[in-house]
């Protein structure tokens, strides 16, 4: 890709949860407009995707990394683990709850560089789990490149309708 601009990663705080929650809002937009429905996609942003459910979450022991732009900071990416709400973890398991970028990002290698902090901050649990739209294609691919395979499957709810989920698992080293 063309003309990719540079970005560092660094940890996030609870005074970053402003710029988590518009990357989070704006990517989940960018990735599923004209493929979810819309009003649920803005009810979605509205509850997951606001400044407080991010505090709450790094609150709650969750853990951050966000990706900014160079030279400027403007946030472009983030990755964020948290204790796992999947049906299908068990004692052991960390749930990488998202990792997002802006498209024009993509190819950067911003997505490996977040999911090596994600791998680092979930040192010391037994599996790595995530959930994925199962027509994100592009996701997948990259799970799967990394390592994640099939576990189980879930109905996700997104402002109010469900849609289906592929949950996939990385085993870590103990």
């Amino acid at each position: 890709m063309a003309d990719i601009a540079e970005w560092t990663v660094r940890e996030a705080g609870a005074d970053d949860a402003p710029a988590l929650a518009l990357i989070g809002a704006a990517t989940f937009l960018e990735t599923f407009a004209a493929i979810l429905d819309g009003d649920a996609i803005v009810a979605h942003c509205a509850t997951q995707h606001r400044d407080a459910a991010y505090r709450a979450c790094l609150a709650d022991g969750g853990r951050a990394w966000i990706a900014e732009a160079q030279p400027g900071g403007a946030p472009v990416g983030y990755a964020l683990l948290a204790k796992p709400d999947l049906d299908a973890a068990r004692d052991g398991d960390i749930e990488l709850k998202r990792i997002y970028s802006l498209s024009r990002f993509h190819g950067s290698g911003l997505g490996a560089a977040l999911m090596r902090q994600a791998l680092d901050g979930a040192s010391g649990y037994n599996r790595l789990l995530l959930g994925v739209y199962v027509r994100n294609d592009r996701a997948i691919a990259f799970y799967r490149k990394q390592g994640f395979v099939d576990l189980a499957t879930r109905r996700f709810n997104v402002g109010g309708k469900f849609y289906d989920d592929l949950v996939l698992a990385r085993p870590l080293a103990a």
